[in-house]
């Protein structure tokens, strides 16, 4: 392995977790030292006898499975999962602050009936009254993308007669509906980053942010031979190790990716598929690399020299971020190059009429949701959406004080991971169906209850508590369920992908470039340790932000020296952020690594509810993202949102 690369992994596996438990790092930083001293989330550990009490942690998208330090059987720290290959040892900043999140005074104390603590049977008899009364009119809101905990509220919906279950905007859903839905695929896909000999992550920033983040950098570090490209709007820390970076815009990736499958078809490539002569023929004609160019910027020659290397190689693959038509356009230069794309096995439901995972991807929360009842499950969508959610009563389950508990009508608490059962079920870009399990490692210290074991009290799904649940689970995929619990996997193997079209019909129109008409377009990007859609930065995460993304409470925005100059702005300018109907406030960074006349602005941040290390900490970027539909497909996405810049 390069020293480059090696050191990468390191910084980025390891960081968190050495400050956590190196107490140089804290001598050096005298502010945060002394913060330190009066953080009340601070256990007060007790003589006794010390362990490793594995787990999962949820506060990730993906979710990483970890080891949970603990003397006296209470927890003080977190560290990743050797023998799990899920994390190999490794952790992201989100969950290597689990212990810390756990012991937050931001965690919600009891159930709470518009701002009054009422007691658990109150509140079942209220949701109740509500269901009753709603009929079909009952949505829910997921910010779980892997647990079973979603079968049980697919399940409670479909008793009420609704389809209404949405999850919050993410990867795995944009490649749903491009697999699934446009391509005829079964299963989900999945990516071997460690064995092929040649990656496109074209707008994946599979480093840092998208996807299992851990397992990424783990196999990066493992492909030793492999070489990696990475296409996107700026130069993220994913770009940074990489072999090459090309610039590309989002709202150009689909098109990016068709102009490289000319060359591909050019070299005789064929898929067996009904619409190859039509898709041929569409990639030909409108997405010949003159054509592309004059689109997106990137060269034929740039485009032609990536081609050339994944021809050459014998297990390339293409990891695709972004759109629906970006995703669909990366399947199709997989299915050509026949690499490394796989299509995972799915583990089955254990609740009748609980709905498939892909099913539950099917709709699209940026359209907008409107219900009389709505549950939302640890999610953000006040932050994350200011503006597409609606209900007539709000049931927010969480662990944390929000901006969505902030305006619910009932607040019912949640354990934090380490204090409940709960599953991960292949997170998104997995190469390998992988299922895991965690089971408590810590007592409540609060009035909580399980968000499915409360449903399972409102319905009659066949089952008494979630941990029946999940011991059906693991028995219906032939897992041992006590061998999960202490740290174990079970693993199965992807297979080929095929697909039964490649979307020719729709994916002419899609992948065509379509940008607002704000002066610039906006790249936003997300950092773990700067916090995600539904969960903010975390206690020991802000000494580790830099001054890229944050200076005292401003947020920090960056560009290039042309658009700077284009703009009249310098390093520091304070500047006004205009786009969709919001604003935001930040400051001015240059950066030579972001796309000439775009803006590359941090999610995470801006909260308005939260602890004080996270709460009016920069600026809330979703408010400025501009929501447009993909021609011909009819999904939402936020690709191509542009702003208006106005220096203050």
């Amino acid at each position: 392995m390069s020293v480059a690369r090696r050191a990468f992994i390191q910084m980025s596996v390891g960081a968190t977790v050495g400050i956590l438990f190196t107490p140089t790092v804290w001598t050096a930083l005298d502010d945060v030292s002394i913060w330190t001293q009066n953080w009340p989330w601070i256990p007060t550990l007790k003589y006794g006898e010390i362990n490793n009490k594995p787990t999962v942690s949820k506060l990730c998208e993906s979710g990483c499975a970890v080891k949970v330090r603990t003397v006296a059987n209470e927890a003080f720290g977190t560290e990743g999962n050797t023998d799990h290959p899920l994390s190999g040892g490794g952790i992201c900043p989100l969950c290597a602050n689990g212990v810390q999140v756990m012991n937050n005074p931001n965690r919600i104390n009891a159930p709470m009936l518009n701002g009054e603590e009422i007691s658990w049977d109150k509140a079942k008899e209220i949701v109740a009254e509500k269901l009753e009364a709603a009929g079909s009119k009952v949505a829910v809101i997921s910010g779980d993308q892997t647990g079973t905990t979603n079968e049980v509220f697919s399940a409670l919906l479909a008793a009420q007669g609704s389809d209404a279950f949405y999850t919050m905007p993410c990867d795995m859903q944009a490649a749903d509906k491009a697999w699934t839905g446009l391509m005829g695929g079964s299963g989900q896909v999945g990516y071997d980053l460690e064995n092929a000999d040649v990656v496109l992550l074209a707008g994946a920033d599979a480093l840092e942010s998208w996807g299992p983040t851990v397992a990424n950098l783990k196999a990066f570090a493992a492909n030793e031979n492999g070489k990696f490209i990475f296409a996107g709007p700026m130069q993220t820390k994913t770009a940074s190790v990489t072999s090459k970076w090309v610039p590309v815009p989002a709202e150009g990736m689909a098109a990016f990716t068709l102009g490289i499958c000319y060359y591909v078809l050019q070299a005789g490539k064929t898929v067996d598929t009904a619409d190859f002569g039509q898709f041929k023929s569409m990639v030909m004609n409108g997405f010949s690399p003159a054509k592309v160019e004059a689109a997106t910027g990137v060269t034929a020659d740039q485009m032609a020299g990536i081609a050339k290397q994944l021809l050459a190689a014998s297990n390339p693959v293409v990891v695709p971020g972004g759109s629906v038509a970006a995703n669909a356009a990366a399947f199709a230069l997989n299915l050509l190059l026949d690499g490394g794309m796989k299509v995972l096995p799915e583990f089955g439901n254990v609740i009748e009429t609980a709905m498939s995972r892909s099913d539950m991807l099917k709709q699209d929360i940026l359209q907008g949701v409107n219900a009389d009842v709505l549950f939302i499950y640890e999610a953000n969508p006040t932050y994350a959406l200011p503006e597409q959610v609606k209900a007539g009563f709000t049931i927010a389950f969480d662990s944390l004080n929000t901006e969505t508990t902030a305006v619910a009508d009932l607040v019912l608490p949640t354990p934090h991971s380490y204090e409940r059962f709960d599953d991960l079920a292949s997170p998104y870009g997995l190469a390998a169906a992988t299922y895991s399990m965690g089971a408590p490692v810590s007592k409540p210290t609060r009035n909580v209850m399980n968000a499915a074991d409360f449903v399972l009290g409102l319905v009659d799904l066949g089952f008494e508590s979630y941990e029946e649940v999940l011991a059906a689970k693991a028995e219906a995929i032939g897992a041992d369920m006590d061998e999960l619990v202490e740290g174990g996997a079970f693993v199965m193997d992807g297979g080929q992908a095929i697909a039964t079209s490649l979307a020719a019909s729709v994916l002419g129109k899609a992948a065509v470039p379509v940008k607002g008409t704000g002066a610039v377009g906006l790249a936003p990007y997300t950092l773990l340790n700067v916090g995600t859609a539904n969960l903010a930065t975390t206690p020991n995460a802000p000494c580790t932000i830099s001054n890229n993304q944050l200076v005292g409470d401003y947020m920090v925005v960056m560009m290039d020296s042309a658009t700077a100059k284009q703009l009249g702005v310098d390093v520091g300018s304070k500047v006004k952020l205009s786009g969709g109907n919001g604003e935001c406030e930040a400051l001015v960074q240059i950066f030579e690594g972001v796309l000439p006349g775009v803006v590359a602005a941090p999610l995470g941040m801006g909260h308005t509810v939260g602890d004080e290390f996270s709460k009016g900490k920069g600026d809330n970027v979703y408010k400025i993202l501009t929501v447009s539909s993909e021609a011909a497909i009819g999904a939402s996405t936020w690709a191509g949102s542009t702003v208006n810049v106005a220096k203050i």
